[in-house]
């Protein structure tokens, strides 16, 4: 979808999350993110019945953490290597507070939750290319139709 003006986090965002929870083996982790195609996972409490987002591991995480450093995936934890200072952004902020959040914090990610804290999605930085650029193509093709009808009208 091509972003608009008013589009917000819920427009450009995937709601459905590939989660792990912190006991999860980093192995497992590995194959999660191969399985579904993704580059992270969200570390998920589900204790009270409902997944609340406690952290975030990376593909980049289980490179540099475990296997650039020759210790088993099969024995480390997904809680071990997860990043709990967890940028979070609710569905209906606008899309440049995810912009500004991602640059501010040098961020490829953002999860997204509800009012009550539970996950509803994550917004990658490649969802916001995505959706701006379309946003950009429209600009374009309007500033050439603009163009192209004074270049009509003045013939």
């Amino acid at each position: 979808m091509a972003a608009t003006i008013g589009s917000t986090v819920q427009d450009l965002a995937t709601p459905a999350v590939v989660v792990a929870e912190p006991d999860t083996l980093v192995l497992k982790a590995a194959q999660l993110m191969r399985e579904h195609h993704v580059g992270a996972l969200v570390v998920v409490d589900t204790t009270s019945g409902e997944s609340r987002p406690v952290g975030i591991v990376t593909d980049r995480d289980l490179v540099l953490g475990v296997m650039a450093e020759g210790l088993d995936p099969a024995v480390f934890t997904v809680g071990d290597l997860m990043s709990t200072d967890l940028e979070t952004i609710g569905p209906q902020a606008p899309l440049a507070d995810a912009v500004s959040r991602l640059g501010q914090r040098g961020l490829r990610r953002l999860v997204v939750v509800d009012e009550a804290g539970r996950l509803a999605g994550i917004l990658a930085l490649e969802d916001l290319l995505a959706g701006l650029t379309g946003g950009f193509v429209a600009l374009t093709a309007a500033v050439h139709g603009a163009r192209d009808r004074e270049m009509k009208q003045r013939q």
